[in-house]
């Protein structure tokens, strides 16, 4: 039992000690020559005119991550749609009852207004 907690130890200290090493190595290693012209906003080849820097309502990274929500939640209703004449009804009122929930937050985010586009 404890030879499998060593080898998940031994996993967990090279995935954190590689990606540190990269990152410390590339932070010594890197040229720092910083001059105006590296560190100025480059936007598609194009002088910037004016401020560079813009803000966005929130209302589309609220309306982007209700798409993700919904989309990654059709991506679990998929093996389910494949396998549907092979499960049992168990599995049926599972899938009913995962879409009776995503039906309540979709109208939840409908009553607070934050699908509409304004």
């Amino acid at each position: 039992m404890l030879s499998d907690w060593l080898y998940i130890a031994i996993f967990t200290g090279i995935a954190l000690f590689l990606p540190g090493v990269a990152i410390f190595l590339a932070a010594v290693l890197s040229p720092k020559k910083p001059d105006p012209i590296k560190t100025s906003t480059y936007e598609c080849g194009m002088e910037t005119v004016g401020e560079a820097w813009v803000q966005f309502k929130v209302q589309y990274y609220v309306f982007g991550l209700i798409f993700l929500a919904f989309d990654v939640e059709t991506v679990f209703l998929y093996p389910w749609a494949v396998a549907f004449n092979k499960v049992g009804l168990f599995a049926v009122l599972e899938a009913i009852l995962f879409i009776a929930i995503l039906l309540g937050g979709l109208i939840y985010a409908w009553r607070k207004g934050a699908l509409e586009w304004v």
